[in-house]
């Protein structure tokens, strides 16, 4: 037994010893200040549905969502994407694959999982990039 307490009091010690030594790199990060700034002034206007780039890809927001309410009580986008309300506004309607849950279940509503729109639909803005894309889309989207 005292082996094993001696065993494990040189393991933690070792782990304390090598976690002083660390050199921590100065950042923004840590007083959780964004060094770059959202542009939500840049954004384009709303000319119709942005192309598709892949299969699958969720359709990407072509207008401003600034100052949308989307909460677990509140989806502002569905006002105009809803089901209840595409005809109406002219909005594409949100897919069918958004009322099915994670047990393939149809729901009447839409799923849980689908209805924080913007963790795959996400809106553009016509600003400098911070870092190049150097993604190419698929032959049959357009790509070479």
């Amino acid at each position: 037994m005292k082996k094993y307490l001696a065993l494990l009091f040189v393991a933690i010690s070792s782990a304390v010893l090598a976690n002083n030594n660390i050199e921590k790199v100065p950042s923004n990060a840590a007083q959780g200040v964004e060094a770059i700034a959202p542009e939500f002034h840049n954004m384009p206007k709303d000319n119709g549905r942005i192309a598709l780039n892949y299969v699958n890809q969720p359709p990407m927001v072509p207008h401003s969502i600034k100052n949308y309410q989307v909460t677990k009580n509140t989806n502002q986008c569905l006002n105009c994407h809803g089901v209840e309300n595409y005809r109406v506004t002219g909005a594409p309607r949100i897919s069918p694959t958004h009322f099915t849950d994670r047990n393939g279940n149809v729901t009447a509503d839409t799923a849980p999982r689908r209805y924080f729109c913007l963790q795959c639909h996400v809106p553009q803005a016509d600003v400098k990039p911070i870092v190049e894309n150097e993604f190419h889309p698929t032959k049959s989207f357009g790509g070479q």
